[in-house]
């Protein structure tokens, strides 16, 4: 069964042919402000398997970092996928449409994370990203 998703008013829609691989929880400054939330929620994708359906033309891109960036609805401002050298890297998990069959796997950079988050007791966390 394919994967698939869409941002907030429906104009934009994708699909996934394959599995979500290496789910994971971001909680630097950075990705609060671009998420507008206490942490990412992100799973990493094959290329190759991803394909836009609906509303390409209405993607907003954005380059965070060298060969990094983010790829937003352009209407509402959702944030859908992440990008490495142009290609789609990872899914926003709360884009994807019903349930995505996968865990969190860790927290990365709950060193620097919003002094108001409680995190669960339990999880595997990084302070500074991947050892």
């Amino acid at each position: 069964m394919p994967i698939t998703g869409e941002c907030f008013c429906g104009s934009i829609k994708y699909q996934l042919e394959g599995s979500l691989k290496d789910a994971r929880s971001c909680h630097c400054s950075r990705c609060r402000k671009a998420f507008s939330s206490q942490a990412s929620s992100y799973a990493l994708v094959d290329a190759a398997g991803f394909c836009w359906l609906q509303g390409a033309d209405l993607l907003t891109s954005y380059q965070s970092q060298p060969d990094f960036g983010l790829q937003f609805c352009s209407r509402c401002g959702s944030t859908l996928c992440g990008t490495y050298k142009g290609e789609v890297h990872g899914v926003m998990l709360g884009c994807i449409d019903g349930d995505p069959d996968i865990d969190i796997g860790y927290h990365l950079f709950v060193g620097s994370k919003a002094r108001w988050e409680k995190l669960p007791t339990g999880i595997t966390a990084y302070e500074n990203g991947l050892p």
